[in-house]
């Protein structure tokens, strides 16, 4: 109980800990990131084109701050000795354009060896004086021309071209070289001792400002804030850069999530449904073609043949269905069992849509007949598709609820196309669309082609119907 209670006292002072304090995001691992985008090809991509874009930007950058130092030093610096801190930036620029030869989405040792070097090179130009200066002073002098400053354009030039761990190495890498810098100054650095004591003696009367001027004094309290100011800054670019990465992620989800329902839904369906805040709407009643398609006695080919093989020729078969309608621009409104029920003029209606259902049902048999072909060859029996089509209004809206939705249509259109379907095997025909299809298409000349490739049955009854319909078969 005691034990319990300790746990309890933990967990909920754990608890009252707020989230930025703790840094929970900062817990991800590289690991866990690398296996995100090994298994969203979208977010891979997005993190490998981020990567270039922010490499290219970054390098602009840099070259642009290289070459506005160079004037400046120019400027400031109107010697000859200057040209020695000019071909150091030549340096810098080079090690820019490996950085970018070499640069890749990942752990890349190259890349961090460059990154180190930019960090080295940099406190060596700041911290070393000019081998080709007139006269010899001391190297903590150098801390007086105030270059640290220079570290931060580096910082940023790693926010644009590189993750957030490797931003907050940057900052942490920058502060333990400027520190072990300023320490090697006071080991190994040249000390004028007559300088320090001219100071001294001229302010006398001041301690502290002799102190804050000694020429020797590498100034340990300003060494220290600039390291923490940079250890604040590279943290807090580093968190921003998380978050952008983290936004980046979600939005490679969005996208994988995109797709996978477009191997469900057509793709002007999958549009309408991914721009909405809410459901697809209110109720609504519109025409459209409603399509019924379905393998002519499957339950005895099922029986007759392997389950591996049943499988196999209905992947086959909705494949060849799902590409018809899609191609003319349906929407898959669900799969039956061997058939498939689609509409056209869904969610949008358009004057196209009945004769993008007759187009659709010309192709699936087609396709049928492709399938038949590479059957006989294996030396298996044909298969026979019926499709059978009308067009009238119908009822769309969402049905379900808030954890499982589905967006329905409804209506004796629907009723009317699936008594077509089955009117085929009496009929004799593999494609059954009522006169209303044909009267909806808004071409006079295409409907004309579309009879002349039918055949008109009058007076035709359909199961569970006492008016007779015309009916245009194939």
């Amino acid at each position: 109980m005691a034990e319990n209670s300790h746990a309890n006292k933990e967990g909920g002072a754990r608890r009252l800990l707020p989230d930025w304090f703790r840094f929970r995001a900062l817990s991800s691992t590289r690991q866990a990131d690398e296996e995100h985008a090994r298994r969203n090809p979208f977010l891979a991509k997005a993190l490998e084109q981020e990567k270039r874009e922010g490499q290219k930007i970054a390098f602009r950058a840099r070259s642009v701050a290289l070459a506005a130092t160079a004037l400046l030093l120019v400027y400031v610096n109107p010697r000859l000795e200057v040209l020695y801190y000019e071909a150091l930036l030549l340096v810098f620029f080079l090690i820019g354009v490996a950085q970018q030869r070499v640069g890749r989405v990942g752990v890349s040792r190259v890349e961090l060896v460059l990154l180190m070097a930019d960090l080295l090179l940099l406190a060596f130009t700041l911290l070393v004086p000019n081998p080709f200066l007139d006269e010899p002073w001391p190297t903590a002098i150098q801390f007086r021309f105030n270059g640290f400053i220079y570290f931060f354009v580096f910082l940023g030039a790693a926010t644009l071209a590189y993750s957030w761990r490797t931003v907050l190495s940057v900052g942490v890498w920058a502060a333990i070289v400027w520190g072990g810098g300023a320490l090697a100054v006071v080991w190994f650095g040249r000390r004028v001792p007559q300088m320090s004591e001219a100071v001294a003696a001229a302010l006398d009367q001041y301690p502290r400002v002799a102190a804050m001027l000694d020429p020797n004094s590498i100034d340990p309290g300003s060494r220290l804030q600039e390291m923490v100011v940079f250890l604040i800054v590279a943290a807090t670019l580093g968190v921003g850069s998380m978050r952008a990465s983290r936004l980046l992620a979600r939005q490679a989800d969005l996208a994988s999530e995109r797709a996978n329902l477009s191997r469900y839904f057509p793709p002007s369906m999958v549009e309408e449904l991914a721009s909405r805040a809410e459901p697809m709407g209110p109720v609504r009643s519109q025409s459209v073609a409603v399509m019924f398609a379905d393998i002519v006695g499957f339950t005895r080919i099922a029986e007759a043949e392997p389950p591996e093989a049943v499988i196999t020729l209905l992947r086959d078969f909705h494949a060849i269905l799902e590409e018809a309608v899609f191609a003319n621009h349906g929407t898959l409104d669900k799969y039956l069992g061997d058939g498939v029920m689609a509409t056209f003029g869904t969610p949008a209606p358009s004057l196209e849509d009945a004769a993008n259902a007759i187009r659709a049902a010309l192709a699936m048999q087609e396709g049928m007949d492709r399938l038949n072909a590479a059957r006989a060859q294996a030396g298996a029996g044909p298969i026979a598709l019926s499709v059978g089509i009308h067009f009238g209004p119908v009822i769309l809206g969402d049905i379900g609820t808030h954890r499982r939705m589905e967006f329905a249509t409804l209506g004796d259109t629907v009723n009317a196309a699936a008594r077509l379907e089955n009117a085929t095997r009496m009929l004799g025909c593999r494609i059954a669309a009522s006169a209303a299809v044909l009267d909806a298409i808004a071409s006079a000349a295409e409907r004309q082609a579309f009879e002349s490739r039918l055949s008109l049955r009058k007076g035709v009854v359909l199961r569970g119907r006492e008016e007779p319909v015309n009916v245009w078969t194939a």
